[in-house]
């Protein structure tokens, strides 16, 4: 076979293919102008963690938000305008929605994972790691570090957005640092329930059991505090028995001041 016939052999293959392609394409086309949504099927990523959404929710944001879908033309069915309207949620952190040749519509949605609860006195707020600040939902209560007190942070219990401020989210990484050393710690994990933030912006750490208060200071120096914490509760106590001190000191290095 010389080479003009191997090319023209070559060419009318690849003429076949694209008209193939072409086709196919156009019955796809077609396809999706024929199908109609059959339903709504709703996937809640983590939904064990957290329940701060729940498929019912989902659907109702659409009902309220978007309108009919269910019976519409898959083609016709905005699928951004659908995730800008789940992702308005202030519990949902990113919603992915897509339709399947059997005509279902699907929304993936994944939730917001808190990492701590701030409680002032005018409300309370979660926060994720990534300081990210959303409201307390109704339907559900996550079981996270509790902070209070005199927290130096602007948002309210209606803010829904990250924190901005410089030194607020210095304060907030921080303070985040004290949190995830205490859920790192099979000690620490259960043994402190509350953390207080006092007028000067200072942290006081509350024990399960035990009416003794920890004033840790700033969330600085994290890791030589908590072992002040621990020669505390394995030679002190011993000795002196619980309850024997309310105010245990940690503010200053390299000492443990008990009141």
């Amino acid at each position: 076979m010389n080479k003009i016939w191997k090319y023209i052999i070559i060419g009318f293959c690849g003429a076949l293919l694209a008209v193939g392609f072409a086709f196919a394409y156009a019955a796809g086309v077609e396809s999706r102008r024929t199908l109609k949504c059959e339903r709504l099927e709703v996937e809640i990523a983590d939904s064990l963690q957290n329940s701060f959404v729940t498929p019912a929710d989902v659907k109702m944001y659409l009902d309220k938000g978007y309108g009919e879908y269910v019976g519409q033309p898959l083609d016709s069915l905005d699928l951004v305008k659908m995730e800008k309207i789940v992702d308005g949620r202030s519990a949902v952190k990113k919603s992915h929605a897509y339709v399947t040749k059997d005509g279902v519509l699907h929304l993936k949605v994944s939730q917001r994972k808190p990492v701590v609860r701030f409680q002032k006195k005018d409300g309370g707020f979660y926060a994720d790691e990534e300081g990210y600040i959303f409201p307390l939902q109704n339907s559900y209560a996550s079981h996270v570090q509790i902070i209070d007190g005199n927290i130096p942070l602007a948002a309210n219990s209606g803010y829904k957005g990250s924190i901005e401020d410089p030194e607020e989210l210095m304060w907030f990484r921080r303070v985040m640092a004290v949190v995830n050393y205490m859920e790192g710690s099979r000690i620490w994990k259960d043994k402190i329930v509350q953390i207080s933030v006092d007028a000067k912006g200072e942290l006081i750490l509350v024990p399960r059991e035990g009416k003794e208060r920890f004033r840790f200071g700033q969330p600085v120096g994290i890791e030589e505090k908590f072992s002040k914490m621990e020669a505390y509760y394995t030679t002190i106590i011993p000795e002196k028995g619980q309850d024997a001190y309310r105010c245990i000191d940690l503010r200053n290095k390299g000492q443990i001041v008990c009141k």
